[in-house]
């Protein structure tokens, strides 16, 4: 049988498109098919070029654009990237940064107002370098770095329970499931290297990281990073033992085009979109995220600068993330709660703490990043200025939401400065006084943005990180 001189056997081989037709597309290239033709005959090719093109483009952009690009934030940031570092449990603030004698003259004695015996601290504070900010001395090496360094003394919250307050430290929110601060980071900015996640938690809740009703992939990726765990276990999940690179690469592009495909024919499925994302990112991840966390990579006069201890290490990591562009980094150091045998634990706690933070401080400042990275660090709230445990031999303090403090350094905070205060005794924050939203407003101004402005709208509603709250303080802000 002789074929026809113009036969093209590609037209007729069956395509990956004709996989996926609705019931309507059937109708429209069945019934309404010859319709179209006539209407195309009257009309013209050439009546509407202009948009046609316009609208193919546009499609083309959105298909091919990575919603991890980097962005550009709605002014010029003083800061990059952050490292937030989480005191889980609630930090003492009288005893580390946030000096009352006067506590010590009602030793033992109801303090007007207030339940409870006095309890003054049993540490002392000292001014530090050419600022003279008073440091406890429970921090030796972070005083010797004051002068990079912003005291909150007058931060505040709603609710004085660890898991409400823990919560609304990282998402705004106290019960509304809602996006985390480093997933808002990375929907406003994206991120510099595409070969890597924008936002890495270093332990944690899965609540703490969680993108919520933002896309999927702005979510944090956990690490359960610990220096003795060899390399192929701290990243599980990203290599494939079964397929070579340029396999894994062909598959990867087939399902984009299967996935493109289903989006265009039938509709757009998040979870779908989400699952073949993080197939992407573990392909990318392979080489260079193994690399940021091999710290054995580091010169031993570095390692030394942080210390030993695991928390050493993941501060050493997350200054390694930042250096390759990780615009979020969320290091958890939990275990300040202390309602009796304070004097012995937070002492333990602030050894814990003290050299490895005063390292990164001054690694990134060597490096040229202070200026560019903004760390974080503090708890959900503060404790009381009285004995908790019925004034007992050995004696800790109960949670308060009323007062307590952060600090921040480098990424265009004024460094040796100290901003608030709580009242004669410490035990509410009375001066200048700061809510959580406050301090989640002055991070977004610090990347560059209105935190009124950078929305997102889910169910009908635009959604902000500070919901209908908070106001930058403009004081800390160099």
């Amino acid at each position: 049988m002789s074929r026809l001189p113009n036969y093209n056997p590609e037209e007729h081989a069956p395509r990956l498109e004709d996989a996926f037709m609705t019931r309507r597309d059937m109708l429209k290239r069945t019934g309404m098919g010859m319709g179209a033709m006539s209407l195309a005959m009257m009309l013209g090719e050439g009546m509407f070029p202009a948009r046609a093109m316009a609208t193919s483009t546009a499609v083309s952009d959105a298909i091919t654009a990575s919603p991890l690009a980097a962005r550009a934030a709605h002014f010029a940031a003083k800061a990059k990237y952050v490292i937030h570092i989480f005191a889980g449990g609630g930090p003492s603030h009288v005893d580390t940064w946030d000096p009352k004698p006067a506590l010590a003259k009602y030793a033992d004695q109801i303090l007007p107002g207030l339940n409870g015996l006095a309890y003054p601290s049993a540490f002392k504070f000292e001014k530090k370098g050419q600022s003279g900010v008073e440091v406890s001395e429970l921090f030796p090496h972070l005083g010797k770095h004051i002068d990079d360094m912003c005291i909150i003394r007058s931060m505040w919250t709603d609710v004085p329970a660890h898991e409400p307050a823990s919560k609304f430290m990282h998402t705004g929110s106290l019960q509304i499931q809602k996006p985390s601060m480093g997933s808002w980071v990375v929907y406003g900015l994206g991120t510099v290297n595409q070969n890597m996640p924008g936002f890495i938690s270093l332990g944690g809740k899965a609540e703490y990281r969680q993108a919520s009703f933002l896309p999927s992939l702005y979510q944090g990726v956990n690490v359960n990073y610990s220096p003795t765990m060899p390399l192929n276990q701290v990243l599980l999940n990203i290599r494939n033992q079964f397929s070579s690179s340029d396999q894994q690469e062909r598959q990867l592009d087939l399902a984009r085009r299967l996935n493109t495909l289903h989006s265009e024919k039938l509709h757009k499925e998040e979870q779908l979109e989400a699952r073949i994302e993080s197939f992407e990112m573990a392909f990318k991840m392979q080489t260079e995220a193994t690399d940021a966390f091999d710290i054995t990579r580091e010169p031993p006069a570095i390692r030394s600068m942080y210390g030993t201890s695991d928390l050493s290490a993941k501060l050493l990591v997350a200054r390694r993330l930042v250096e390759r562009g990780v615009r979020f980094v969320q290091v958890f150091d939990n275990g300040w709660d202390h309602h009796g045998n304070l004097e012995t634990a937070l002492k333990k706690k602030c050894d814990g703490i003290d050299q490895p933070a005063a390292a990164l401080i001054q690694d990134l400042k060597q490096r040229g990043l202070l200026d560019q990275t903004l760390i974080i660090w503090g708890g959900e709230f503060g404790r009381t200025v009285t004995r908790d445990k019925g004034g007992n031999a050995n004696p800790g303090r109960d949670h308060n939401g009323r007062g307590f403090c952060t600090w921040m350094a480098g990424g265009g905070v004024k460094g040796g400065t100290t901003y608030g205060e709580t009242d004669e005794f410490g035990a509410r924050a009375a001066v200048n006084r700061v809510h959580v939203h406050d301090l989640h407003a002055t991070t977004l101004a610090l990347l560059g943005f209105d935190h009124k402005k950078l929305t997102y709208r889910y169910n009908g509603r635009d959604f902000r990180f500070t919901d209908n709250f908070g106001n930058v303080v403009q004081d800390v802000i160099a």
